[in-house]
């Protein structure tokens, strides 16, 4: 198992907005091949601040299986417009 872990950083105010783009966005990623389970965390110290972690059963299953998947393309038209700047993705084991 690998865990992907994300710090997302919305645009200022859109914080709402991004929760509500989450539900569905992560019906998506729970249908992936792969896939175990995740959880999202909103900061205490600095509004607009999330961390995302996502446990996949393969680094592959996220970055090739995920990413490369129609399912992404729904996945970013949900989301990626909420970052500021776009957040960095890590594999942690």
């Amino acid at each position: 198992m690998i865990v992907e872990v994300a710090m997302l950083n919305i645009k200022a105010g859109l914080s709402q907005e991004f929760e509500h783009a989450f539900l569905k966005a992560e019906k998506i990623i729970q249908r992936m091949n792969g896939y175990i389970s995740h959880e999202m965390k909103r900061c205490i110290e600095q509004n607009d601040k999330y961390i995302l972690f996502v446990r996949w059963e393969t680094l592959e299953d996220h970055t090739e299986g995920f990413r490369k998947s129609d399912e992404y393309q729904d996945w970013k038209a949900l989301l990626h417009h909420f970052y500021d700047p776009f957040p960095q993705v890590e594999h942690y084991v």
